[in-house]
């Protein structure tokens, strides 16, 4: 099976550090010139570094669709075309009951994990893809699939990020759109729940560890491979066995 990406342009949203910059560096290792944006720029300098190859990057708000345009713009610019785009950059500033959520929170929430993927995904769509079929991946959660918690107002726009790929899928025909849903991975992002669940976590899963960003990010290089032509629409779990393990979360 050859997932080489050789020749293929990626543009990654969130790709500095955790699940966004092991993708970047699989595709960098698999054959791809990759775009990594995400705010800071001294972080995305290092990951480019990290990355190694042909890896450009451009500092920006992935909740801003203004700099979406730009940096869809200036990646087909610096590398003529975009084959591949991952939906990654995400945030979670509340943590607590749903209905205690500040508007701001919320606001905040849906406009980096909703209404920036529909948005950079019209801008890849409307700039390339609309005349030159890529492919899509959005990074989405389990916790779209399930109610649990304190992350209701999170696992919401997970859900809905959840639905975006199968409607997109059905709409963009030719251009592949798919979903990962991945579990507890070890990543600053999701250091909390590290901290104070991982271990035990950990224990009840079949494979007795949690994620790492590797694991995410050989699925992503798979599902941007020509090896899945044929998947499109789906979004797949990637958890470890949480959701066979008994009484696992």
């Amino acid at each position: 099976m050859d997932t080489s990406l050789n020749g293929k342009v990626a543009l990654i949203t969130g790709g500095s550090r955790g699940i966004g910059l092991a993708i970047a560096q699989s595709f960098v290792e698999s054959g791809a010139q990759v775009m990594i944006t995400s705010r800071k720029e001294d972080a995305l300098r290092a990951a480019a570094v990290a990355c190694g190859g042909d890896t450009a990057y451009i500092a920006g708000n992935a909740g801003d669709t203004e700099f979406a345009k730009v940096c869809v713009g200036r990646t087909i610019d610096r590398f003529g075309k975009i084959d591949i785009f991952v939906n990654n950059a995400a945030t979670n500033p509340y943590a607590g009951p749903t209905l205690d959520v500040s508007e701001s929170q919320f606001d905040k929430t849906f406009q980096v994990n909703l209404r920036g993927p529909l948005f950079w995904s019209s801008h890849v769509w409307h700039q390339w893809m609309i005349d030159h079929p890529g492919v899509m991946i959005n990074i989405a959660s389990v916790g779209g699939l399930r109610a649990e918690g304190s992350l209701g107002v999170y696992n919401l726009t997970k859900a809905a990020l959840i639905h975006l790929t199968r409607q997109l899928a059905g709409e963009l025909g030719l251009t592949r759109v798919v979903g990962i849903a991945p579990g507890l991975v070890k990543t600053d992002f999701a250091q909390m729940l590290v901290d104070n669940y991982g271990d035990s976590l950990a224990q009840r899963l079949p494979r007795k560890r949690l994620g790492e960003p590797q694991d995410i990010a050989n699925l992503a290089t798979f599902l941007a491979s020509d090896a899945a032509s044929w998947i499109t629409g789906e979004t797949y779990v990637i958890d470890g066995g949480a959701g066979v393990a008994s009484g696992a979360m």
